[in-house]
């Protein structure tokens, strides 16, 4: 009965979090106002800005060299400065160096190192820096 009973309430605890998560304000610090996530593949790569800064702020883009360009222009357009690529491979490296040639600070790691809460996926960043 008591085991029941504490289940119930971490699922409910978990609910609540994942609630808050999604929501306007999580709660979460706010370290770069003007960075954006980009989750980096080896058959597409997914940009996340924030949500006032476009109306579709999550977005798809191929690998194509045409298509790391118009994600640089949309990234520019978006008034980000500051970029975290989450990469398990070699495939950021192009897109750093676009990224790097148009200006914007880039920061490159590894999913296992970020230091993500639970529910918030890898475009849902809280990007830090040493800076």
């Amino acid at each position: 009965m008591n085991t029941d009973k504490r289940q119930w309430r971490n699922r409910k605890a978990k609910k609540e979090l994942a609630r808050r998560l999604q929501s306007q304000n999580p709660g979460l610090e706010v370290v770069h106002p003007h960075a954006a996530g980009i989750d980096v593949g080896n058959g597409a790569h997914y940009a996340a800005v924030r949500p006032d800064r476009d109306a579709q702020p999550v977005r798809r883009f191929e690998c194509f060299t045409a298509d790391l360009y118009r994600l640089a222009d949309w990234l520019q357009t978006c008034g980000v400065q500051t970029v975290a690529l989450q990469s398990t491979g070699v495939y950021w490296i192009p897109l750093y160096d676009i990224l790097e040639e148009r200006g914007f600070k880039g920061l490159v790691d590894s999913q296992t190192r970020l230091d993500l809460p639970p529910g918030i996926d890898s475009c849902q960043l809280r990007v830090t820096s040493d800076e």
